[in-house]
């Protein structure tokens, strides 16, 4: 399950309506017990009863304050219950007493608990500051610019409590434009970061280092076969085995790499990952409607204008490659004009845990249909369209993700005219909206 502001709405405005109830459990108790003891002529004493207060105060709330005064209260409640309870026996004359005794054990056992409980929770929020910034410094938060660009991503991983899992993304302001990175490692959660800290690793320094785009794509491959070879051997190591010939089997990562120069061309280059959505003119004032390859013009976009959407197209400019880790690269990856941004334009990269997600009736999440949704009205910035796509996603799935689900969105907001550049028909491929 996982925990958002999201999925977590309703269960938030619940657990307000219990904090607020929960102080008044303990003196419920005490006044249901004192009315069964004076209302109800059945003999029984139940002042023993009472030394379940702090305990529900210590269940409840955890507070020593909150102890102190159930505790407080169940004393106070043995005064009208030996003066207008039962009458006594020689066997139960002195069950008041006793009563009182065990109030007090009670509370101080529970006072001991909660100073314990207390220290444990403020150790817990320690460990949790250094884990959530362990994982932030493995899955950096990107900047809200860079250049003429505003970006913003996202994760949602599967296992619960975790900000970071099998997916992986970047961008990097280089010399040779911004670069972009985004992959899914094969499996999902927690025992997947290891490689996605290799991976992210060797892109922050290849990514600088490296002109040619390309040639980061390979040092990502060997650093993907250095990993998965030193991890292969630690792990036989470990059940006293030999050295491996190979390194771990059906292990890859799926990476799309992408280089968006200071005028919006964007170079791609695809090991198996799905192609990014292309939003055209967000918050520009263009046109609204899905976009479309058009018959009639051959060599240009059209547009199949539907009022009140924004136009959203999945880019497909060629075939992918394999995932890094099941083959060798081919000798010479070219790059791939993938699109050309103009100002307003935004491309929108993801995982397939974001696309393959399904409900409880096993529908798939409609991903175009979010992304239109979430820019519909005018400018947004990235961060808002990833917070309300990652919204949408958890309410479609009611919290419980299958896998990991990773979004990226860079937006070209250079501020000047500009007409629109050309794109093969064949380039590009209808968004289905359902």
């Amino acid at each position: 399950m996982v925990e958002t502001k999201a999925v977590g709405a309703v269960r938030t405005a619940a657990s307000r309506g219990w904090r607020a109830l929960s102080p008044l459990l303990p003196g419920l108790w005490v006044l249901g017990v004192l009315s069964w003891e004076l209302g109800v002529p059945s003999g029984t004493h139940l002042e023993p009863l009472l030394a379940a207060a702090p305990v529900f105060a210590l269940a409840v709330g955890g507070r020593r304050s909150r102890v102190l005064l159930s505790g407080l209260y169940a004393l106070c409640a043995l005064v009208p219950m030996a003066a207008f309870g039962p009458p006594t026996t020689p066997t139960t004359q002195n069950a008041p007493l006793g009563s009182c005794a065990a109030i007090v054990v009670v509370i101080a056992a529970c006072w001991l608990v909660t100073r314990r409980r207390q220290r444990l929770v403020r150790e817990l929020d320690r460990t949790r500051l250094v884990a959530i910034a362990a994982q932030q410094t493995l899955l950096r938060p990107l900047p809200l610019r860079m250049g003429h660009f505003a970006l913003a991503g996202g994760q949602l991983s599967a296992s619960r409590g975790a900000v970071v899992g099998g997916d992986l993304y970047e961008a990097l302001a280089t010399p040779y434009g911004v670069r972009i990175v985004i992959g899914d490692v094969r499996g999902h959660g927690l025992a997947a970061i290891d490689t996605v800290a290799a991976v992210l690793g060797s892109f922050r320094e290849a990514a600088h280092d490296e002109p040619e785009l390309a040639d980061v794509l390979r040092r990502l491959e060997r650093t993907l076969q250095r990993h998965l070879r030193e991890r292969t051997m630690a792990e036989h190591s470990a059940f006293g085995g030999g050295s491996p010939e190979h390194p771990t089997v059906e292990e890859f990562v799926t990476v799309l790499l992408l280089e968006v120069g200071p005028a919006g061309e964007v170079m791609a280059l695809n090991c198996g990952h799905p192609w990014p959505f292309l939003l055209v003119g967000q918050g520009l004032g263009h046109p609204v409607g899905v976009v479309r390859p058009g018959p009639h013009q051959p060599g240009r976009r059209a547009f199949a204008h539907r009022p009140g959407c924004p136009r959203v197209q999945q880019l497909a400019p060629g075939d992918s490659m394999l995932p890094l880790g099941i083959f060798p690269l081919p000798d010479h990856p070219a790059p791939t004009r993938c699109v050309h941004l103009l100002p307003g334009d935004a491309l929108v990269l993801y995982t397939d845990g974001a696309e393959d997600a399904r409900n409880a009736a096993g529908d798939f999440f409609p991903l175009a249909r979010a992304l239109a949704e979430a820019v519909h009205g005018g400018p947004v910035h990235p961060a808002a369209v990833i917070a309300r796509v990652q919204s949408a996603l958890l309410r479609h799935t009611g919290g419980r993700l299958g896998d990991d689900a990773a979004l990226l969105m860079l937006r070209n907001d250079r501020c000047r005219a500009a007409s629109r550049l050309t794109v093969p028909v064949s380039a590009v491929s209808d968004a289905q909206l359902s």
